[in-house]
């Protein structure tokens, strides 16, 4: 059996605001925090064996005093968190995620459910999917 790393970083641009993160590899949570107050880097070991695989982002606790919003419906400050360096195999693959991504949500249960590209941060309770295969190796050269 091979093995492929999976890394990231999390992070929050108010550590004082109760955001919370967790992140799915396939069926099993690999990371979970209540309230995400400072920088996070997370590796994952996984079988390179040949399949399909999930990753899932799950930002939870977002609540709409967390956001500013002004008398035009202008949001002057928000509370996100934030995901960035990920890779596989210590291969930079922002862009990738970016292309491939989907993020669902419903706007903090003030919109209909929606799937938007992700663009490195998560603004409202929804989870941010990545679907792979697996070699990694393989899989980053169908998809670049």
């Amino acid at each position: 059996m091979t093995t492929s790393i999976f890394s990231c970083s999390i992070g929050t641009s108010d550590p004082a605001v109760p955001l919370g993160m967790e992140i799915w590899f396939d069926h099993k949570c690999v990371f979970d925090q209540v309230h995400v107050q400072e920088s996070h880097t997370i590796r994952y070991e996984f079988n390179d064996d040949e399949g399909d695989h999930e990753l899932k982002f799950v930002l939870k606790n977002k609540q709409s005093k967390h956001t500013t919003v002004d008398l035009d419906g202008e949001i002057i400050s928000d509370a996100v968190l934030t995901i960035s360096n990920i890779s596989f195999e210590d291969i930079d693959c922002q862009y990738l995620t970016t292309k491939l991504a989907e993020y669902q949500h419903n706007f903090n249960g003030t919109g209909a459910e929606t799937q938007q590209k992700f663009y490195g941060s998560i603004g409202c309770n929804g989870t941010v999917t990545l679907k792979f295969t697996t070699p990694i190796y393989l899989w980053l050269l169908s998809v670049m």
